[in-house]
């Protein structure tokens, strides 16, 4: 058993010692007269740990040649450092390098490089800076979803991956077939019937709601979807929670609290690794995101959102009328430039929403929600859902979808049927917002886009 501290527990020390342990790799070494000066970083955290290294001694013969990018263990004493903004340093005893890297074609020899680069050396990016704090504040963000469901008596439900059904009636599914090349007969094929990745967990969270009383699920979801934009991927985490007993205004108080949580969460367990986004990415991030954490978001109509765009005296890209649905530049400027903060807009027109979505007493419009936030636009998309048979079945005609393909889920409207609410949150998105990152190609380790399955 390796007996090693994590350097984010070193540098909280509050005294020296005589012998410590730290594992982790070479991000630089120089070479002064007698002694050298090598910077590990194990991943704990975004600072490194100084070890001196003497020459002539077994720590010297340990280290040897090794270079930026290669693994080591030192054992030394840890001693008060009389360098600018470090702590603590090692003064080395013993070093053993576990794998060296050939400063030839390791590629990570500069400080900097493009986004674009490191995308094609994904399996490396995360021993960068900016994309170890990337993933570390992925992980924060991660542990507080799961606390904040848990705190609200949420229980945690695994839907699955593989489907038959269309959640949102768009069509852009993976199919997964075990059919050889040339063979169509869905009859001959491992479920006997055509089979997809899922692109949501909606429909089976409201099934398990509807006995529950409170879930929510946390994974992957897929959309076979031909789009190349910093917004879009074609696998990508979701958080969706179904509620029993929930009507529009729960859901819209349920998702506020959710991004409240992870944003003041990420500011108290990631600080560092924030303030690095704030000076290098996104300068006022930290700002934004306290804000976000301490201020209720605003909430208007979509009737409302409309007029707003249509006198604003902003010229768009797109026009807006009643009957549209908003595009990115009309999501951004509701949340940054007329709301300058988060913004929930509900009661969307019905020909623009999904068949799930409650229809309200008006019969134009829709008991749904987006949550618009700066910087992204939507973050989450969200509604009441249809509760009564008769409704949901008149929607499912009307957008001539089979209500066969359904018939589980007309069942929840059989038998014992009531008022639910529930949202999906894109996990991406929401990480996007919280570094300031433009592209979510950067806050996913091993992304996935059209063209793209190299790791």
């Amino acid at each position: 058993m390796m007996q090693r501290t994590l350097i984010a527990d070193v540098l909280a020390q509050t005294g020296p010692q005589a012998e410590i342990t730290v594992c982790g790799w070479v991000r630089t070494r120089r070479d002064a007269k007698g002694f050298s000066f090598v910077e590990l970083n194990d991943g704990s955290c975004l600072a490194n740990i100084q070890c001196i290294v003497d020459a002539g001694t077994p720590a010297s013969e340990g280290l040897g040649a090794a270079s930026t990018g290669a693994s080591l263990s030192v054992t030394g004493e840890l001693v008060p450092s009389p360098g600018k903004g470090q702590r603590w340093e090692i003064r080395a005893a013993r070093v053993e390098v576990f794998g060296p890297a050939d400063p030839e074609t390791f590629p990570l020899q500069k400080k900097r490089h493009s986004d674009e680069f490191l995308r094609t050396i994904a399996h490396l990016r995360a021993r960068t800076n900016k994309f170890g704090a990337a993933f570390r504040i992925r992980a924060e963000a991660a542990r507080a979803v799961h606390d904040y469901f848990h705190g609200l008596r949420f229980h945690y439900v695994h839907t699955p991956l593989l489907t038959g059904s269309d959640c949102e009636g768009a069509g852009e599914m993976f199919r997964v077939t075990t059919l050889g090349p040339g063979e169509t007969d869905a009859a001959r094929d491992f479920f006997g019937r055509p089979a997809h990745l899922t692109v949501s967990g909606q429909l089976e969270a409201e099934a398990l709601a509807l006995g529950l009383g409170r879930v929510y699920s946390f994974g992957p979801t897929f959309r076979a979807e031909n789009s190349n934009t910093p917004r879009h991927a074609a696998e990508f985490w979701m958080i969706e929670p179904e509620m029993a007993f929930a009507d529009l205004e729960d859901d819209m108080a349920l998702g506020e609290g959710l991004v409240r949580h992870v944003v003041g969460h990420v500011l108290e367990h990631c600080e560092a690794d924030i303030d690095l986004f704030d000076r290098f990415v996104d300068k006022g991030l930290k700002a934004r995101l306290t804000g976000i954490a301490a201020t209720s978001f605003d909430r208007i109509s979509y009737a409302d959102a409309v007029h707003i765009l249509q006198t604003c005296g902003k010229q768009f890209e797109y026009p807006v009328s009643f009957g549209t649905d908003l595009q990115t530049e009309h999501e951004r400027f509701l949340a940054e430039e007329h709301c300058q903060k988060p913004v929930m807009v509900y009661n969307y027109p019905r020909e623009i929403k999904a068949f799930y979505m409650r229809q309200n007493d008006d019969g134009r419009t829709v008991a749904a929600v987006d949550v618009l936030v700066p910087g992204i636009g939507e973050l989450i998309g969200g509604s009441q859902r249809e509760e009564r048979l008769d409704m949901l079945l008149a929607r499912i005609a009307e957008l001539g979808q089979k209500p066969e393909g359904y018939w589980w889920y007309l069942d929840l409207r059989r038998y014992g049927s009531v008022p639910h609410a529930g949202f999906g949150l894109g996990f991406e998105r929401l990480l996007m917002m919280l570094t300031g990152i433009s592209n979510i190609r950067d806050v996913i380790p091993f992304p996935r886009t059209p063209g793209s399955l190299e790791f």
